[in-house]
């Protein structure tokens, strides 16, 4: 540490949550929860206009929010609406500069204050802001903000005509309105601007922490501010910089010696220091500190900034992702960003995007990457608090694009860049949710260097497997490996299934592919849809760091929470997700978490057994038991039916096991025979009574207008137990001052804002908005021949004057630190020997040889069509004990090769291969050798397992290769010793 010590002086800079008190005009139909169109007065900018009888709403606030899951993503209304706030400045606010911030508009917003345009915002996702210090009046005078909003799905940017490409129908769902959080900076005319590039040209405080050694808990962290003097006169300024830690203790203290500003001019103010005794960001420990950055004029601090961060340190090589020097392979969802909720769309209260997003964290996910667009600086703040690593998106669809659509793809990455360059968890800046040129691709770096180059962060994109510039790539459903940079799925495992569905042999009795929509993959029921999650997920993990030269970094489970977006099921929405709408868990979610913890390998066994034990009498079923143990048993009542068959590493089967009342239980056992883990399901009573349970944010609920309350209910019998096959309907009853925004299940409109819904497999969860008016809020549940529940509580009076509140969204939440800073030691060990090929030579196309070991998946080599000559010798440069061949082949999913290997000349195996979303495994005794030869065996067979892949867009993905052909080609083949 270095500089001078010094203690807080007082912050003349002031910030305010505007989100309290604003009026909406929405023209409402019969059922006055449900817009219909909304409204478009012509004098709405005045000042004086008249809106009391428009509706009083607090931010953030979607107009249309009550049709999120009633109606499906095509039918969301559009249109115009119209937004105003009244506010008086703080009395002191005499002299300064007065900036608003809107964390986000959809689609469109054109702002004014006190009756003069402002500026107009267009592409519907990322934060704007604007200079209002010309346009308001001082206190005691009071202020008007007019904020006109179209959310038209074909908005065309006005001055171009160029509609922005992620306003997309099958994927960004249209909750319009100001559908993010809007603050009000009040700072002195010499100040640190604001992150908000596009409108102010401004880019704000970056931190950023170098030289780190973890081991030692030590790094030089960065602060750099760029500072604006307004005033007509030089001023020289000194920059002084605290760094606290969650507690508020001084961790160190620095400053720079002063420096001048002319009148009128911008400049970059920075400090840098060694400091000590630092704990590092990590997954699932979302450590932070507050750095106050501060301007002092003569020894009397002028503007005083804090910025929440963290610090922590990557790497993105050998193909590999590391964190603060750790291994980890990604596990994952590939989440929709509007990550929305029934009846409320995108706009929840920060702390439900903490239960949200630590829902993944604590089903052992580390990763989330945000889908299509930039999420909302309310979910990037929360995954550094719950300890989620982030892949940020800019904007677009499925494709690159050219001209100005490109250029606002452009402009939207930098402003999320220079908005975002501070939260820890964002670990990867995506470039497109499709392959993107190479000059597109160098133009988003160049752009990442210019406004992040310390934040150690990769910029890459889907596909983009063969770029010299991306920095991480990967397909979409596929296993991809690498050596050198990382590669992992962007998205997997597109199948679909209500929770409300077991399995076949429980009530409603589902059978795979029941329903309308488009069949057995989109309809499923849980057991299916868990077994699917894991035998994907086992492709991915096969293929980890530590299995060999070549690796896969890791993938991504599509979706996490059913969501309101594109679908191909029975339902209105899409049922992917590991929890529904609600966050109420389903069995896959389980299922992930008993094979997804650990760094690369599973470090703490799980066993999880799949369904449940209510079950008709004379019922015999297969049992599934998901565990990462060596071996699993299973007891009924306490007598052994014997060990699982494995299958796909996790997944063990018991055949034909007969239902008896009681205890179901599966011990799993490691490779000593010691248990290691054990779960029980019983046989739950007959449902006698509704049990309710409310959570509220840790910080208790407020009563803001905005807050919410989620109730669970529950179905329980005489010893508290939930019935996990009951259906009942449940009638609630709200006394108090609270809105009711309800839940979802099956049944008309998907019961959204209904006060009637039944419980599904026993649960269901509601919720509760709180109103302006703090007071005792009563919810009653009750259904038929069931004991009701009642609970009360209570919304707590906030503090606001002249239409502002001191207390920002997501001040004061709790940061999970529960999985603990990062292990010490390695995250794997290396279960196989890779083998270096000294020479190739090959049938036919001798030249192209290379191409099936260069370590790029979209070269290869094939032959030339002649069965004798369809083969290829890879020799080593010493004999070797081998014992395992992998590769991938090309046309992998639909293409079928019989092939034989031979080892010095003597063949070793013969088989097919393909037919595949993953690598080949070859696997032979061990023989010893020092060449390997693979030599197509017969025809080639055209055909999809995997029935027809179907994009959004409609696109089919077919096979354009003649079936029996006598070819061979392949494109990565890696050569290993036997398994460890």
């Amino acid at each position: 540490m270095t500089g001078q010590q010094f203690d807080s002086a007082f912050e003349s800079r002031e910030t305010y949550s505007m989100n309290p008190g604003w009026r909406v005009a929405v023209e409402q139909s019969d059922d006055a929860e449900i817009p219909t169109n909304a409204i478009d007065p012509d004098d709405a900018i005045d000042p004086d206009f008249d809106d009391s009888d428009w509706n009083r709403v607090s931010l953030p606030h979607a107009w249309n929010e009550g049709e999120a899951f009633r109606e499906d993503i095509y039918g969301l209304s559009t249109g115009v609406a119209w937004y105003r706030k009244s506010f008086t400045l703080p009395a002191d606010a005499t002299d300064g500069k007065v900036f608003v911030e809107f964390e986000g508009v959809r689609q469109a917003a054109e702002v004014y204050c006190n009756g003069e345009f402002v500026g107009r915002h267009e592409n519907g996702v990322m934060a704007f802001g604007f200079d209002l210090t010309e346009l308001t009046e001082p206190a005691p005078a009071e202020n008007v903000l007019a904020v006109r909003v179209d959310n038209d799905w074909d908005y065309e940017e006005r001055a171009t005509g160029t509609r922005y490409q992620w306003a997309d129908h099958n994927f960004n769902a249209n909750y319009g309105g100001i559908t993010k959080n809007v603050k009000l900076h009040v700072t002195d005319r010499l100040y640190q601007t604001l992150p908000l590039y596009s409108w102010l040209g401004t880019k704000g405080v970056y931190v950023y922490a170098e030289d780190i050694d973890v081991d030692a808990g030590t790094a030089t962290i960065t602060a750099e501010s760029e500072v604006r003097n307004e005033y007509d006169r030089e001023r020289t300024v000194g920059y002084e910089v605290e760094i606290r830690d969650p507690d508020g203790e001084r961790v160190a203290a620095f400053e720079e010696t002063e420096r001048s500003v002319a009148p009128g001019a911008t400049r970059t103010l920075s400090a840098s220091a060694a400091v000590e005794d630092l704990d590092f960001w990590s997954w699932g420990y979302g450590y932070l500190y507050d750095v106050e950055t501060r301007l002092t004029v003569d020894g009397e601090v002028v503007d005083a900034v804090t910025t929440t961060t963290g610090f922590r340190k990557t790497a993105f090589e050998d193909g590999e992702v590391r964190l603060n020097g750790r291994t980890i392979q990604l596990k994952g969802y590939a989440q929709r960003t509007t990550n929305e909720w029934p009846a409320v769309g995108r706009s929840v209260p920060a702390w439900l995007s903490d239960y949200s997003n630590g829902l993944m964290v604590e089903g052992n996910a580390n990763a989330v990457r945000w889908m299509h667009v930039t999420p909302w600086k309310q979910d990037v703040e929360s995954c550094d608090r719950v300890g989620l690593l982030q892949l940020l998106p800019a904007g677009d669809a499925e494709s690159d694009v050219e001209g100005r659509q490109w250029d606002q793809r452009v402009e939207l990455m930098r402003d999320a860049i220079i908005y975002n360059r501070n939260n820890p968890s964002v670990l990867f800046y995506e470039g497109g949710n499709e392959v993107i040129s190479e000059e597109h691709m160098a133009e988003l770096v160049r752009l990442r260097d210019r406004f992040d180059p310390h934040g150690g962060r990769a910029m890459g994109c889907r596909e983009m497997l063969d770029s010299d510039v991306a920095e991480w790539g990967g397909e979409m459903l596929y296993v991809n490996k690498s050596a050198d940079k990382p590669m992992f799925a962007t998205e997997y495992n597109r199948s679909e299934g209500l929770r409300r569905y077991w399995d076949e042999d429980s009530p409603p009795y589902h059978e795979d592919g029941s329903g309308d929509g488009e069949g057995e993959r989109y309809n499923q029921n849980q057991d299916t849809f868990a077994v699917e999650d894991v035998r994907c997920w086992y492709e991915y993990w096969r293929e980890r760091p530590g299995t060999g030269r070549r690796v896969s970094s890791g993938a991504l489970n599509i979706i996490f929470s059913d969501t309101n977006t594109h679908y191909r099921g029975a339902e209105n929405y899409r049922r992917s997700g590991e929890v529904d709408p609600m966050r109420i868990p389903k069995d896959a979610f389980r299922a992930h978490r008993a094979v997804w913890d650990g760094w690369v390998d599973v470090e703490n066994a799980h066993a999880e057994i799949l369904g449940h034990w209510n079950y008709d009498p004379e019922t015999v079923r297969d049992v599934t038991v998901v565990s990462s143990a060596q071996d699993v048993e299973l007891l009924r009542n306490g007598e052994s039916l014997g060990f699982g068959d494995r299958s796909d590493r996790f997944l063990f089967t018991f055949e034909d096991v007969e239902w008896e009342p009681g205890t179901l239980q599966a011990v799993g056992y490691d490779d000593a025979g010691q248990q290691v883990c054990e779960t029980v399901e019983e046989t739950v009573g007959e449902p006698v009574a509704v049990e309710l349970t409310p959570r509220t944010a840790p910080t208790g609920w407020r009563a803001d207008g905005h807050d919410l309350a989620l109730v669970e209910v529950e179905v329980v019998d005489e010893d508290g137990r939930r019935n996990p096959v009951a259906f009942d309907e449940i009638e609630f009853e709200l006394d108090g001052p609270a809105e009711w925004r309800g839940g979802i299940a099956k049944g008309p409109d998907n019961y959204v804002l209904s006060k009637e819904l039944p419980v599904e497999l026993g649960v269901n969860r509601v919720l509760v908005r709180s109103t302006r008016e703090a007071g005792t809020v009563t919810v009653r549940a009750e259904g038929e021949g069931l004991e009701p529940a009642t609970v009360e509580l209570e919304t707590e009076p906030v503090e606001t004057t002249g239409g502002l509140r001191p207390h920002l969204p997501g001040e004061g939440l709790p940061a999970n630190l529960d999985r603990g800073p990062t292990p010490d030691g390695p995250a794997y060990d290396s279960r196989r020997r890779p083998l270096a090929v000294e020479n190739i030579t090959a049938g036919s196309n001798a030249d192209d040889a290379g191409n099936a070991v260069d370590d790029d998946e979209l070269s290869s080599w094939e032959s030339d069509g002649d069965r004798d000559d369809a083969w290829i010798r890879f020799d080593l440069a010493d004999a070797e004990t081998l014992g395992e061949v992998r590769l991938k082949v090309a046309g992998h999913r639909t293409t079928g090769y019989p092939v034989r290997v031979a080892v010095d000349g003597r063949q070793v195996w013969s088989g097919d291969v393909g037919h595949t979303l993953a690598y080949d495994r070859i696997s032979f005794d061990p023989v010893d050798g020092r060449s390997v030869t693979i030599a197509l065996a017969g025809v080639t067979r055209v055909e999809d397992p995997f029935g027809e892949i179907v994009e959004i867009t409609g696109e089919r993905h077919q096979s354009d290769r003649e079936d029996e052909r006598e070819h061979l080609e392949l494109l990565e083949v890696e050569l290993y010793g036997p398994e460890s």
